[in-house]
């Protein structure tokens, strides 16, 4: 996944893989392995893609040990994984211990209503994996035009879902003219 984000960065700034490999000094041969997945970059060697791509590196890293299936290409999941974007946090109430079956919690958010009880209730805290693919029917923390949810991600043959475990809330079903980016995936919850 990682090296295929490389590539849809490096083709949307209209950057040649000669040009990288000159701003980077990395051999081409070995920046095409990275693209099509076949080698892992270093650290080193991804901070200094982001330099040269102009990007975070906190968040490609996160992307490090993910990869794609085939029902992520069909939706296009690259496509609603921010790559050039930090979330910013307005407030913070404390650090809380993040537990042992979680270790790749990014960060917790505290859950502001009840659409996702029995799972999450309102006031407890979902654990996030930053820039994690989400499978069908997995748990995610969505930015969905303007707003910051948490629903289940439900891929269907012609469309995406968010879909709350409380029935009391709508399904929302996902367009083209929607702005939707996935920030990760919710690994647990905790009071």
């Amino acid at each position: 996944m990682l090296g295929s984000m490389i590539s849809k960065i490096r083709k949307e700034k209209h950057i040649t893989k000669v040009e990288l490999s000159k701003r980077t000094g990395i051999n081409i041969g070995h920046l095409t392995h990275i693209e099509k997945g076949e080698r892992n970059p270093s650290h080193k060697t991804l901070s200094n893609i982001c330099k040269a791509l102009d990007v975070p590196y906190q968040t490609l890293a996160a992307l490090y040990d993910k990869n794609l299936t085939e029902e992520h290409d069909r939706c296009n999941m690259l496509n609603h994984i921010s790559y050039n974007k930090v979330l910013a946090v307005d407030s913070y109430s404390d650090f809380i211990e993040c537990p042992a079956n979680v270790p790749n919690s990014s960060f917790a958010i505290k859950i502001c209503d009840n659409s996702m009880k029995p799972y999450l209730s309102k006031g407890e805290y979902g654990f996030i994996e930053l820039n994690a693919p989400l499978n069908n029917k997995d748990i995610g923390f969505f930015k969905y035009n303007n707003n910051f949810i948490v629903r289940r991600f439900i891929i269907r043959k012609d469309k995406l879902v968010l879909r709350a475990d409380n029935k009391e809330y709508s399904d929302i079903d996902l367009s083209e003219d929607d702005e939707f980016t996935i920030i990760g995936r919710v690994l647990n919850s905790k009071k």
